[in-house]
Formats: structure tokens, C-alpha cells, sequence
């Protein structure tokens, strides 16, 4: 494992000065009244237990609460912690629709994919789940997309670079870090001040 995030790593600094212009055409995933007063991003990395759990506790009472009644939006930006979350981001991305389906079934279904000692293993079971779910694309075009790539690797860049962000999930409001306990408790109180 340890091999696996040195390569990553060593990727990343490769692509630390991405062209902004080369994924450009790419719709961020965004839930929610893009004019909304509150805005939220979630820089999360795909193979993150607590971003996994973000979903699953979280995000349906952000929803109910504030997203479904115009008062929030949130935006989900890349933070890849490895290569098998590198690779995730970029099938969620794939589609290029700016839904967040994907995004939402790779989260929701973790332990189904996520298996695996090396990257290989865990592309091959990522593969079998999303044709389990019905979830048809081009896994190697997607995995392999130059501009989808520079997309993920930006957002992690800009994350990193603009927010200090250096675990997931990190949530931003409004451009300020949350950096309470996150529970949905901490953060619908935040976001009440706010309304």
C-alpha cells in the first residue's frame, strides 16, 4: 500500500501545474439550486470510510433539511487519497452530466467495490459493481480520459492549495472550513446561522 500511495503522490507532483483549460468542458457534480445562498463543497477522496458515512448519515438530512428547499447546494470536488480513489473520481465523472448517481452508488455501495490488495484487484471489482448496478460506461476510456483526469487532479490541487485541505471529508461553506465534529448536529446548526 505504501507503494501504491508514493506512486500517487509522485503523480501528483507531476500534474501540480495542470492546464485549467484542458478540463474546462467538465460539469462539477453539484446537488442543489446552484444560485442557493449557502454554498457548500465536500472534498472527499472515493475510497474514504467517512466520506462513505457522510452519505450514508449526513447527506440525506443536508437534503431534507436545506438542499431540497433552495436554501443550500452542494458541490462535490475530488480529493483522491490513493489510486483506486483516483480512479473512482474518474468514473463518477465520466458521464460528464454533472448528476451525482454515480457518485452517490460508489459511496452508498463502498464495501462491494472497494476490495482488494492491489489497485488491479480493486479496478476489476469496481468493474463487476457497476455492471451489477446496470451502470454502463467505458471503464478503461473513462479511467484513461486526459481531460477527466486533469479535472480530479485540479480539484485535489486547488483543495489543497486554496483550503489546506489534508483529509476527507473536508466540508467548506461559504468559503470558510467547517472544522467541527462533522455530524449532521454541528453542521445544521452552522448552516441555520447562516439562513
Amino acid at each position: 500500500m505504501k507503494k501504491i500511495i508514493a506512486l500517487f503522490l509522485l503523480i501528483l507532483f507531476q500534474f501540480s501545474i495542470v492546464s485549467a483549460d484542458s478540463s474546462k468542458d467538465i460539469n462539477r457534480i453539484i446537488i442543489g439550486n446552484k444560485d442557493a445562498k449557502i454554498s457548500i463543497i465536500a472534498y472527499e477522496s472515493l475510497t474514504c470510510s467517512h466520506c462513505a458515512n457522510f452519505h450514508i448519515n449526513v447527506l440525506p438530512d443536508l437534503k431534507k433539511d436545506f438542499i431540497d428547499k433552495g436554501l443550500a447546494k452542494i458541490e462535490f470536488r475530488h480529493f483522491p487519497l490513493d489510486i483506486a480513489a483516483f480512479n473512482a473520481s474518474k468514473i463518477a465523472q465520466c458521464k460528464n452530466d454533472g448528476n451525482s448517481d454515480i457518485l452517490n452508488t460508489l459511496y452508498l455501495n463502498q464495501p462491494k467495490w472497494i476490495k482488494g490488495k492491489t489497485v488491479n484487484e480493486v479496478n476489476e471489482n469496481l468493474k463487476k459493481f457497476l455492471a451489477s448496478e446496470g451502470i454502463t460506461i467505458d471503464f478503461n476510456k473513462c479511467t484513461s480520459d486526459k481531460n477527466i483526469e486533469d479535472f480530479v487532479l485540479n480539484d485535489r490541487i486547488e483543495g489543497a492549495k486554496k483550503f489546506k485541505v489534508n483529509a476527507t471529508p473536508t466540508i467548506i461553506i461559504n468559503d470558510k472550513k467547517f472544522e467541527k465534529s462533522l455530524n449532521y448536529k454541528n453542521l445544521k446548526k452552522t448552516l441555520e446561522k447562516l439562513i
